[in-house]
Formats: C-alpha cells, sequence, structure tokens
C-alpha cells in the first residue's frame, strides 16, 4: 500500500495563500517566480509552484525560504494569517 500523504496543515494553507497573493501584488506570473527561485539555487519548477500555491504539494522549509527571498520578504511574512497585510 503507497504512503499516504502527509495533510496540509493551517501553517501551510496560510503560506500557499501569501504566495499567491504576495506573487500576484508583485505582478510575477508562477514561471518567473519559480526561475527567480531557481536562480537563488533552489531549483522550482512553475509545476511545484503552482502546486504549492493550489495546496496540492507540501512546501518545505527550504522552498518558504528560497520563495520568500525571491519575493523580497522575510519567510516569517509567509507564516501569518491569511488575511493578514504582507
Amino acid at each position: 500500500m503507497p504512503p499516504r500523504p502527509l495533510e496540509i496543515g493551517p501553517a501551510g494553507q496560510a503560506a500557499a495563500q501569501a504566495i499567491a497573493r504576495l506573487r500576484a501584488t508583485r505582478g510575477y506570473s508562477q514561471r518567473r517566480l519559480a526561475d527567480r527561485v531557481t536562480d537563488l539555487g533552489r531549483p522550482l519548477t512553475f509545476t511545484q509552484l503552482s502546486r504549492i500555491e493550489r495546496q496540492v504539494r507540501r512546501c518545505d522549509v527550504d522552498d518558504l525560504t528560497a520563495i520568500a527571498a525571491a519575493l523580497g520578504v522575510a519567510p516569517q511574512a509567509l507564516l501569518g494569517h491569511a488575511d493578514a497585510p504582507l
């Protein structure tokens, strides 16, 4: 029997929403943000980013810190409440 994927908890859900919201605010496409993350040394495809934003893929701490750097914010800014301003 294949292992069951771990559910995405409230912090992961808030981070996914914050990433999508801040990416859109910056005017970045998923492809552009994924390229920026990759340029920082953390390979990430736009498909992986899409899956994070849609809460289909977990965002690990390495992804989170690289995405935050690519967006020009501290990682903590992506961990707040989904309705908190960024």
